[in-house]
């Protein structure tokens, strides 16, 4: 029973007040937020949720990578269950991405200490640091690093925009943070993540929860085509080697491989563009630009790597820039999601997550998994992102039930 007591014990309206004084750090426009990873606006957030934490009598800690741990503990010394996501956002981001999975966890602890529930084992929620990358390179840097400790050193020397390096941001938080203590990685039993689905499936279905199996896997590439400049007015066609249109040839070729290899599932995106002059009157002599190609299955994957050579000119090359295999998270601790969307009595659905979170490093740390609620048009890194608060409310009872599940157990 101590799950379904948790679950009905869960504030809709506490829920929602907590997500609304997370949202007064770092406002943005149009009400959206501008709260960037280690920033004064982040580190503001953090001291509010530490106070939030110690005022329910947990224990709060952090790490090399300004990851914080929230503590409540359980009756025995065993390995907890974490849940949690990040709160830095995009620099015109909305109020729920990482936001209300963090929120949503800290609500579970309410509940539990609303119904006087002591697990079995402790329960921790934990606030990732970095994960968008929107200040610093790269994206999911704390769940990262916190998986594999020597990513730290590796990302200290990395800057934002403004010439600040991670190592000078991360000093600043254990300064402004000295009196929590510090710790390593420890053993956990299961990594529960809460989200927003950034993506319009569950809505379009009408269903209000989802079950993750999973993340797709991602390709990044850069390819730089090049030609020759020459003068645009004086050059005849037979004579130039434009490096604007190796690269156009080159785009339907590859979107060709793309929609061969992954049909309806195809996630091809040319999306950062370089042209070299770059002046009216001059042809192009280099034109750089990406690729962002995704597939739940590895061998789509590996296939399309290998064939992205064949799909560009003789002058032009490609850099592999960035690799992931797809996740697959745990099926036992699916199972156990599952139950908690049933408990709820309402609908749910499997789905796969095409963006990455912080959970696709968890899974290679302990069992992980997913819940997803729906979005509004899809919308999300955008002001406008918006989910019905009756479904915020049913994630965060299908965790609140999965957590003191997961808590239970041997």
């Amino acid at each position: 029973m101590i799950p379904l007591h948790t679950m009905n014990a869960v504030s809709a309206e506490r829920l929602h007040g907590l997500l609304a004084t997370l949202a007064t750090f770092g406002p943005g426009r149009n009400g959206g937020m501008n709260r960037q990873a280690l920033s004064e606006e982040d580190f503001q957030a953090r001291a509010w949720l530490i106070d939030q934490a110690q005022a329910l009598g947990c224990k709060v800690w952090t790490d090399a990578c300004a990851n914080l741990f929230i503590r409540r503990e359980g009756l025995l010394d065993l390995p907890p269950v974490m849940t949690g996501s990040h709160i830095d956002t995009q620099p015109t981001g909305g109020t729920l991405d990482g936001c209300y999975g963090v929120i949503a966890g800290l609500e579970c602890l309410h509940a539990l200490a609303d119904a006087n529930i002591q697990t079995r084992r402790p329960i921790e929620v934990v606030v990732w640091t970095n994960e968008e990358g929107s200040r610093f390179s790269p994206g999911a840097m704390g769940s990262s690093a916190y998986v594999d400790p020597q990513r730290v050193a590796q990302y200290r020397g990395n800057r934002d925009a403004e010439g600040t390096t991670v190592a000078q941001a991360l000093d600043a938080h254990a300064q402004r943070f000295a009196h929590l203590p510090r710790r390593e990685k420890i053993a956990t039993h299961a990594f529960v993540e809460l989200h927003i689905e950034q993506g319009p499936v569950l809505e379009q279905a009408q269903v209000p929860l989802g079950v993750v199996s999973g993340i797709q896997g991602v390709r990044w590439y850069q390819v730089v085509c090049k030609g020759a400049s020459a003068h645009a007015g004086t050059t005849p066609a037979h004579m130039r080697r434009d490096a604007v249109l190796m690269a156009m040839a080159s785009l339907a070729r590859i979107d060709a491989l793309a929609n061969d290899l992954a049909g309806q599932d195809k996630r091809l995106t040319f999306g950062r563009w370089s042209v070299f002059p770059n002046a009216i009157n001059t042809i192009a002599s280099e034109v750089t630009f990406s690729i962002d190609f995704r597939h739940a299955d590895p061998a789509v994957l590996e296939a399309f790597d290998a064939g992205l050579g064949h799909c560009l000119a003789p002058d032009a090359e490609f850099t592999r820039l960035f690799s992931h295999a797809p996740t697959v998270f745990d099926a036992a601790l699916i199972a156990v999601l599952e139950d908690a969307c049933n408990a709820t009595g309402l609908p749910w659905q499997p789905i796969r997550s095409g963006a990455f979170h912080d959970a696709m490093y968890l899974a290679e740390h302990c069992p992980t998994a997913m819940l997803f609620v729906p979005s509004r048009d899809g919308i999300s890194h955008n002001p406008l992102e918006f989910t019905e608060p009756a479904q915020l409310e049913a994630g965060a009872r299908a965790l609140a039930w999965s957590l003191a599940s997961l808590a239970q157990q041997p």
